[in-house]
C-alpha cells in the first residue's frame, strides 16, 4: 500500500483528478478502450467536477462503471448513477460510455457477464467507510462471503444496516484492476484504514485491495 497525505481536501481532489486522468491517458496509448470504475457517495463529487473537464482525454474510448449501486431508481437522491450523470459524465466526459451494473429484466448473471466484457478494470477508484467497507462489501453482511469468493463480476448485497439492497463489483473484479486507488478524508477514516491493515477481508473488506492500492487522504 502507498499512502499519500495532502495538505487539504481541495488539493487532494485536484491532484487525484490529474493522477487518474494521466493513468487513463496511458491506458489509451496501448488499448483501444479502457475501463474506469468509480464509487458513489458524496466524497468523490468534487474530484469528478475536476476530472470531467479533462479535454486531453479521448473520453469516447472510456467505459465508466460504478463499483456499486443501490437498487433505487436512477433519479433517486441516493442513486450513485444520478451522481455520476450529474458530476462526472458531463462536460468533456459526456463522451464516455456508461456501463450499468444494475440488472434489469436479464437478471444478475447476465448483467455480470456483460460487465465482465469490460474487465480487467484499467483504473479503479474506491472509497471506504468508517466500518472499513469498500464498494458494497460490508463487514457483517450475510452476503460478504459470496462477494469475496465468487468468480462472477457482480454480487447482490444486503447491507447490515437494513438500508437498500445493492449490487457490487466483487472482490475478484476489484483485485484484477490494473491501477487501484482509495479516496478517504477525515481522521475517523484514517484510523479505520490503520486498523484495516491488520485485519482480514472478512473483518475489514477494504483489506481485499489494500496491498496494491494507493490511498489518498486529507483531513477535513
Amino acid at each position: 500500500m502507498d499512502f499519500i497525505e495532502y495538505p487539504d481536501v481541495e488539493m487532494l481532489m485536484i491532484n487525484l483528478a490529474n493522477k487518474l486522468a494521466g493513468e487513463i491517458r496511458t491506458g489509451l496509448l496501448s488499448h483501444e478502450r479502457v475501463t474506469f470504475a468509480v464509487p458513489g457517495g458524496s466524497t468523490p463529487g468534487p474530484m469528478f467536477d475536476v476530472l470531467c473537464g479533462a479535454r486531453q482525454l479521448d473520453w469516447s474510448r472510456v467505459d465508466v462503471m460504478l463499483t456499486d449501486e443501490r437498487l433505487v431508481p436512477e433519479d433517486h437522491e441516493r442513486s450513485n448513477t444520478r451522481l455520476l450523470r450529474e458530476r462526472l459524465l458531463v462536460d468533456a466526459a459526456a463522451e464516455a460510455r456508461y456501463v450499468p451494473i444494475v440488472p434489469q429484466d436479464e437478471g444478475l448473471e447476465a448483467r455480470a457477464a456483460e460487465v465482465a466484457e469490460h474487465l480487467p478494470i484499467t483504473v479503479l477508484l474506491l472509497g471506504m467507510g468508517a466500518d472499513m467497507h469498500t464498494a458494497s462489501l460490508f463487514p457483517n453482511s450475510a452476503d460478504l462471503d459470496h462477494a469475496l469468493s465468487t468468480d462472477a463480476a457482480l454480487a447482490h448485497v444486503q447491507p447490515p444496516d437494513g438500508l437498500e439492497p445493492r449490487v457490487t463489483l466483487t472482490a475478484k473484479a476489484l483485485q484484477g484492476a490494473v491501477s487501484q486507488h482509495i479516496l478517504i478524508t477525515g481522521t475517523e477514516k484514517r484510523a479505520a484504514l490503520e486498523r484495516a491493515q491488520h485485519l482480514k477481508p472478512h473483518e475489514a473488506p477494504v483489506a481485499t485491495v489494500l496491498s496494491e492500492a494507493t490511498v489518498h487522504w486529507a483531513d477535513t
